[in-house]
């Protein structure tokens, strides 16, 4: 992305900030420092207007746009890849061939007692005693009239093992959420799940497939650095690491 790209995001971003709050919360990944999030809610945003908060570095929870102000942390960097310039690892490729008999479906997002049940075992692996359930995540965080939204489903021998909840602008993905079954573990879908979500941009034609946010500090979160080469937002300039 080019400088004068970067400023022309940056004031259409400023004509929206009256509508925008700052929000102070616990830390959403687990570090020890006040979280903020900028954020305000939309009924809808074109995916054309997606695509400019995206490239800034914001991110869709619901209906609602945010961006991450925490005063004494910057662990949150958003990360993208481009689709003229990423290659998947040899071990990347060897992920894919392991993962060849998995089937996979496109549809919208629709919440059904198989994929509540999944995410509820995804969560209580990942993140045992957290108050939020399963129905929580989808009415509040995947369901929304701000964006179109898809659902992608992977199955093994008919049962569901992963689901990935995408957001669609203009020209470009974003990666809201992804689970899986945790007795799967050892077919990393996570990393099946963003190849596939790569090949998926570039038959679309997309420009830019979004990660969500790189955080050094979270061993949960660091896996997206593997794929390169990726950027990184960093004082407002999409950044190529090698």
């Amino acid at each position: 992305m080019t400088s004068v790209d970067v400023r022309d995001i940056s004031r259409f971003i400023d004509k929206l900030s009256p509508y925008f709050v700052d929000t102070p919360a616990d830390c959403p990944y687990g570090l020890d420092c006040l979280a903020v999030y900028h954020q305000a809610g939309f009924s809808f945003l074109p995916p054309v207007v997606l695509d400019e908060f995206l490239a800034a570095g914001y991110r869709r929870n619901g209906n609602t746009i945010y961006a991450m102000r925490c005063p004494d942390c910057t662990a949150c960097v958003p990360i993208r890849l481009a689709m003229e310039t990423f290659r998947p690892s040899r071990n990347m490729r060897r992920i894919r061939l392991r993962n060849q008999d998995i089937e996979i479906s496109l549809g919208p997002l629709e919440v059904t007692p198989e994929k509540l049940q999944l995410l509820d075992r995804f969560l209580n692996s990942r993140y045992p005693g957290r108050a939020s359930t399963a129905l929580d995540y989808y009415s509040g965080f995947f369901v929304n009239s701000l964006a179109p939204s898809m659902e992608i489903s992977f199955r093994v021998s008919g049962k569901l093992v992963g689901v990935s909840i995408v957001d669609l602008a203009e020209r470009s993905l974003s990666a809201v959420y992804f689970y899986f079954d945790p007795a799967f573990e050892k077919r990393s879908l996570g990393t099946f799940n963003i190849l596939y979500l790569a090949e998926f941009a570039s038959r679309e034609d997309c420009d830019y497939l979004y990660l969500g946010y790189w955080i050094e500090p979270v061993a949960a979160m660091t896996y997206k650095a593997r794929f390169r080469p990726h950027y990184l937002l960093i004082n407002g300039e999409w950044v190529q690491v090698d």
